[in-house]
């Protein structure tokens, strides 16, 4: 039976993932571009990349476009970091569920953490990240603090329970992430966030923090998570500078 020309593309582009052409975390060419290259509709190609995503290979967000997506193993999130599109793979995979928002005024030693000067407010979302194979177990615990301006996030990170918080604020103000400047340590949980997370109190577990900063050098996001030791690892590559 002869091949039909969606799935012969389809097998073209996944033969391209695991060849590294796209690693994780990598954006495939825009669909018109893709039209281009096979000389195809865009029907056909939209029925290529349906096939692809229904084998998990790719993940599609609106807004950032079609990120070629990770395969779990084991009971933890083996995740690669070298770009910022690594961070929007992150997010797609698994579902933000909000537990609260409210504002705050930061004291001293939080304005150190997020990078900004004691006294100021900041608008603060909590939430969990629920691995879309596990609800029992969730990913992470987030504490997420950005500017009092960009109130339409409060509305935005509920009606798009994917999309990270820096993506929602560049798209609806403007502001890009220029650079994300990521610190991780060991830390027991918490015991105020120890039974949401489903884990003991004091429990080995990750704290990653991340400010986004724009193209000014200035911080308009940061965001603090604490991991469950066993549901989350970070792999990142190491090369030789050139």
């Amino acid at each position: 039976m002869k091949e039909s020309l969606y799935k012969r593309i389809a097998r073209e582009l996944v033969e391209s993932i695991a060849s590294g052409q796209y690693p994780v975390g990598a954006l495939l060419p825009p669909e018109m571009e893709l039209c281009e290259l096979y000389q195809v509709s865009r029907h056909t190609i939209r029925e290529a990349l349906r096939d692809i995503t229904e084998q998990g290979l790719i993940v599609r967000r609106k807004g950032i476009g079609t990120i070629v997506a990770e395969k779990k193993s084991n009971n933890a999130l083996n995740h690669p970091m070298a770009y910022l599109e690594d961070l929007f793979v992150l997010a797609t995979n698994n579902l933000r569920v909000v537990k609260k928002i409210d504002e705050v005024v930061v004291d001293h030693d939080l304005a150190q953490v997020i990078g900004c000067s004691p006294g100021s407010r900041w608008l603060h979302i909590a939430s969990i990240r629920e691995d879309s194979e596990k609800k029992d177990a969730p990913i992470c615990w987030t504490d997420s603090y950005t500017s009092p301006i960009y109130d339409k996030i409060r509305r935005l990170v509920r009606s798009d329970p994917y999309a990270l918080i820096s993506v929602l604020i560049e798209q609806h103000y403007g502001v890009k992430s220029e650079e994300v400047r990521q610190t991780i340590t060991a830390v027991g949980v918490p015991a105020k966030i120890a039974k949401v997370l489903g884990v003991e109190p004091g429990s080995p577990a990750l704290k990653i923090v991340r400010r986004y900063v724009d193209r000014n050098g200035e911080t308009f996001e940061t965001t603090i998570s604490i991991h469950p030791a066993d549901r989350y690892a970070c792999s990142i590559v190491l090369r030789p500078q050139a």
